[in-house]
């Protein structure tokens, strides 16, 4: 497992193709840090004396070599396996603040790990050996990988082969003796800039009129015509803050990219297309009952802080937002036990999270972001919107002032104030707040997309017959479902 340090040098020696603000940039622009010192935090917790006591979490066993490597590389193999994953993304989401940001690298690789064998198995393909022989490598380097699903799907009611512009879905323009050539763009592609390899896939159910469309591959990040046009943002850097942390999101176009068979994971197998599309949510829903736990727990302090300092802490309607916020981030991590627990091991050997739970968990989470965020608005009141910029803090005509102005309880220090207001304002009123909360709704789908997750595998017919039975009314058929909600029987 490598350090951070050996991490930057490698960005730093890789081509230059992201985009910001009409700039071809490095990867060590100033707005791009905020991305970069998170996912240096992946590799910086590993060998933390502090933290060597979450080894067992923080790292796994290679199924592949028998080596310790870094979690996020990880291919689950148990029920332990996921739910160490999810204690590892709240611990680490506690240390930065939000989005860990390798947890779309972790559910790629598991996607593939569980679809590649299938399909082989189908279709006589040989995609799980390209894929375990690609994954031994980046588990050896420790790499870091995001993910890119989600197309730009022009008219959202047209399929992949109805669209006026073919290429608004990332598609095969051409199949060669040593690879293929793929044009298209993927969009929300989250801290893609600071990832060294990009993990592509589907992002929908495909027809056999969309067999151009159904391609899974992985790339580098810098590769001949991966173009990147990325908005970041990097949150102020003050006396005694910990960050600076930051996040930052792609677009990324494929101009005709060469893509050796090696690396392709999926090719012109329409109906593993969607299920690959599918299995990449739920795991990344998984990830998400880490993540979202540790963003409401950071939200919740914040709150907690801001009572306190307000003098309001015991009041009783302040004590009642802030059980709202522990019920949620609890309920949330809860479902995320219970899918694990309830998962099962595909014909791979992955372990795969049970899919009701980790949709329930979700759905509760994108419902409930913004009421989580009105309820700090509430208890913080206006003063993280119109602070005194930093400068100001240390300026020798005005520090008096904000020092005589900013005092709140008296038992806490008005520095303590001026800080705890300052990262307050970072978490709910700044250009990357409002990211996060996009996110928070977005995210691995939103709630709307958890919804018909939900509906699509609960077995509606066996509720009504309960109350069927209870009302003294003939029952009707019993069905029975897989794990996809598709009805298997009845009796």
């Amino acid at each position: 497992m490598i350090t951070s340090n050996e991490y930057r040098q490698r960005l730093s020696k890789m081509r230059r193709n992201i985009y910001m603000d009409g700039k071809l940039v490095d990867r060590n622009h100033p707005r791009l840090q905020g991305a970069i010192n998170i996912l240096s935090k992946t590799y910086d917790i590993i060998h933390d004396p502090e933290f060597q006591q979450y080894e067992d979490i923080l790292t796994a066993t290679s199924h592949l070599t028998g080596q310790k490597i870094n979690r996020f590389n990880n291919v689950h193999r148990s029920m332990t396996d996921l739910m160490s994953k999810q204690k590892m993304t709240r611990l680490i989401c506690h240390q930065v603040g939000g989005c860990v940001a390798r947890c779309m690298g972790i559910d790629s690789i598991n996607a593939y790990s569980v679809v590649c064998f299938l399909t082989d198995q189908k279709y006589g393909t040989e995609y799980y050996k390209r894929f375990e022989k690609w994954l031994k490598k980046f588990q050896e380097t420790d790499d870091v990988a995001c993910c890119a699903q989600t197309d730009v799907k022009g008219n959202r009611k047209w399929r992949p082969y109805q669209q006026k512009d073919p290429d608004l879905y990332l598609r095969i323009i051409e199949r060669k003796s040593d690879g293929i050539i793929v044009r298209g763009a993927k969009v929300h592609n989250s801290f893609a800039p600071a990832a060294e390899w990009i993990n592509v896939l589907p992002t929908r159910a495909l027809t056999a009129d969309d067999k151009d469309w159904a391609v899974a591959f992985t790339v580098p990040a810098d590769a001949e015509g991966v173009k990147q046009i990325v908005s970041a943002f990097t949150y102020d850097e003050r006396e005694g803050s910990p960050g600076p942390w930051g996040g930052a999101d792609s677009m990324t176009v494929f101009d005709d990219v060469f893509i050796p068979w090696e690396h392709v994971f999926l090719c012109g197998e329409n109906d593993m297309g969607g299920y690959m599309a599918l299995t990449f949510a739920l795991f990344h829903r998984h990830s998400y009952t880490g993540c979202k736990p540790a963003m409401t727990d950071v939200l919740t302090g914040a709150t907690a802080l801001m009572a306190e300092i307000n003098g309001i802490e015991k009041e009783q309607h302040v004590r009642e937002k802030i059980s709202e916020l522990v019920c949620t981030s609890e309920l949330c991590y809860g479902t995320g036990i219970a899918a694990a627990i309830n998962g099962y091991r595909s014909p791979s050997g992955t372990w795969v999270p049970d899919i009701m739970y980790c949709n329930v968990s979700r759905r509760h989470a994108g419902i409930n972001i913004y009421h989580e965020y009105d309820i700090l608005a509430d208890v913080a009141g206006g003063m993280p919107a119109t602070l005194p910029r930093y400068g100001d803090w240390i300026h020798e005509e005005t520090k008096p002032f904000i020092e005589k102005y900013m005092a709140r309880n008296p038992d806490v220090d008005v520095h303590d104030v001026l800080k705890a207001f300052a990262w307050v304002q970072d978490m709910s009123c700044s250009e990357g707040a409002g990211v996060m909360q996009y996110a928070g709704v977005h995210g691995g789908g939103s709630p709307r997309m958890e919804q018909i997750a939900i509906m699509g595998a609960y077995n509606l017919e066996n509720i009504k017959n309960i109350a069927r039975r209870l009302a003294g009314i003939k029952t009707g058929k019993r069905y029975t479902f897989d794990r996809l909600g598709n009805i298997l029987g009845s009796q």
